[in-house]
């Protein structure tokens, strides 16, 4: 007889290794490469996203699969890891109904600001995404739109668990550095998604719309002005809830995470030893 011993080392979550980096890099190049395109395009371009939206949607729920697969390869993950993706996910996802459309106030980024720095950089670019899927089949939110929520939210998610001291920064200043975090993200997230939706929503008679063929910077500067006019406000309320969430609740949700993810025991090592008669 045998029976089966689990080391008791406190394990790092979820490690990024070399194959989920090559993952998670050519997703995000592609995901530059989608947003910013219609900057350096001609007058005579087609700058609808509507019609590359597909094709970013088809490239990128392989990459997504490629990054999990890289992530679990690397990290020696099992089953229990992608169960734990999926129940953050659903509960994101029901998340998000709350607040959508009032003011900016999505209580969805601060679970993923949490997630992503308990999980790791490389399933928190998976949860944030897969999270973002699944809300907009929830609230009817599917459009051309959606791929490029699904990566922004995905960088979103993966930069919480790449900022430092994931093993060692605990208590308030853990918090503080997580609130700071979850408020400039949250204006990034606004702005990198106005940039999807600026080239083709605000047509060609205002200030501030966007003027293909013309020099970048020139463009850039009206994309500013189109930001500070159309959606600060919302972004403030997206931050503003992010960041007072992330200080009031956010340390029972960190440590109800871990405690999880050590139960789980994702990256422990599971040894067999003789037991005794």
């Amino acid at each position: 007889m045998s029976g089966q011993k689990v080391s008791g080392r406190r394990p790092r979550v979820v490690r990024l290794g070399p194959r989920a980096v090559v993952a998670l890099l050519l997703i995000s190049v592609i995901g530059v490469i989608a947003f910013g395109w219609p900057l350096l395009a001609d007058s005579a371009s087609g700058l609808a996203h509507s019609k590359d939206a597909p094709w970013l949607f088809a490239a990128l729920l392989p990459l997504l699969v490629a990054v999990v697969v890289a992530t679990i390869a690397d990290s020696g993950l099992d089953a229990k890891a992608v169960a734990m993706l999926g129940v953050l996910a659903a509960v994101g996802a029901a998340l998000r109904p709350l607040g959508a459309g009032t003011a900016g106030l999505e209580p969805m980024f601060f679970l993923m600001v949490l997630s992503g720095r308990v999980l790791g950089p490389g399933f928190g670019f998976v949860l944030g995404s897969v999270t973002m899927f699944a809300s907009a089949l929830l609230t009817g939110g599917v459009g051309p739109w959606m791929p490029f929520q699904m990566l922004a939210m995905g960088w979103f998610t993966m930069g919480a668990g790449l900022l430092p001291g994931a093993e060692r920064l605990r208590g308030r200043a853990e918090l503080l550095m997580l609130a700071a975090y979850g408020c400039v993200a949250a204006f990034l997230y606004g702005t990198i998604m106005n940039l999807q939706g600026w080239t083709y929503i605000g047509g060609l008679s205002t200030g501030v719309s966007f003027h293909p063929g013309d020099p970048v910077h020139e463009n850039l500067v009206r994309f500013l002005t189109y930001c500070a006019a159309t959606s600060l406000g919302w972004d403030l309320g997206r931050a503003v809830l992010t960041v007072a969430l992330t200080l009031t609740i956010g340390a029972t949700v960190l440590k109800a995470l871990r405690r999880a993810t050590r139960r789980a025991a994702f990256e422990a090592a599971v040894t067999f030893e003789a037991q005794k008669p």
